[in-house]
């Protein structure tokens, strides 16, 4: 039987194998709800660090994976995702452009939380060979959390950089990294501390 993990892509291409993965969870978000366009300067300020890391993981040859809620949308494609949370008047529109995928990332959407729950991820994963996760994006005591937690499920080495995250209550995200480091075993320092080659030994 063959491997799947050694499957070349529909064009041909080798997979993009790496023992690290960067996932980006709900940055692509118009913040539509009460209290988003107060939130949505944390948000932005967490989108910059997740956009230079982003850009490390890159050099260093490591998949970005956007892991992204449909918002209830369930005949939307991650292309009308784009379209909605770039809109002139969402709240969340300035963070969407900043992290808007390239055409090598790979996209993932989830109906609910967790970026596991009812999506490929997992096959992606076992396809890209990943046995750690640097994980990002919104919020920290949400979606970020619950993505951590069935990570940490699969037995994935955990990295939450806490620049990285944001929630609309400090003390929220104070609890959920608390939670990140004492129960999932996750590493929290903020992503300059981050070390991508040692991350893909």
């Amino acid at each position: 039987m063959p491997d799947p993990t050694k499957h070349p892509d529909l064009h041909g291409n080798a997979p993009d194998q790496c023992p690290v993965a960067l996932l980006i969870v709900d940055t692509l978000n118009a913040l539509s709800f009460e209290g988003g366009e107060q939130f949505a300067p944390l948000a932005l300020a967490a989108g910059r660090s997740i956009a230079t890391l982003k850009k490390r993981a890159k050099t260093a040859g490591a998949p970005v994976i956007y892991v992204n809620d449909n918002a209830g949308r369930w005949r939307s494609d991650m292309n009308q995702v784009v379209s909605a949370c770039t809109r002139s008047d969402a709240p969340g529109r300035e963070l969407a452009e900043l992290l808007l995928p390239d055409a090598d990332d790979y996209l993932v959407l989830k109906p609910k939380h967790s970026g596991f729950f009812a999506t490929p991820l997992d096959t992606l994963l076992t396809y890209l060979r990943a046995r750690r996760l640097v994980i990002t994006g919104l919020s920290v005591e949400r979606c970020v959390l619950f993505t951590a937690n069935d990570a940490f499920l699969r037995d994935y080495e955990l990295f939450v950089p806490r620049d990285c995250t944001a929630a609309i209550d400090p003390e929220d995200s104070a609890a959920a990294l608390r939670i990140l480091e004492r129960v999932l075993a996750a590493d929290t320092r903020p992503s300059p501390s981050l070390d991508w080659e040692r991350l893909r030994i």
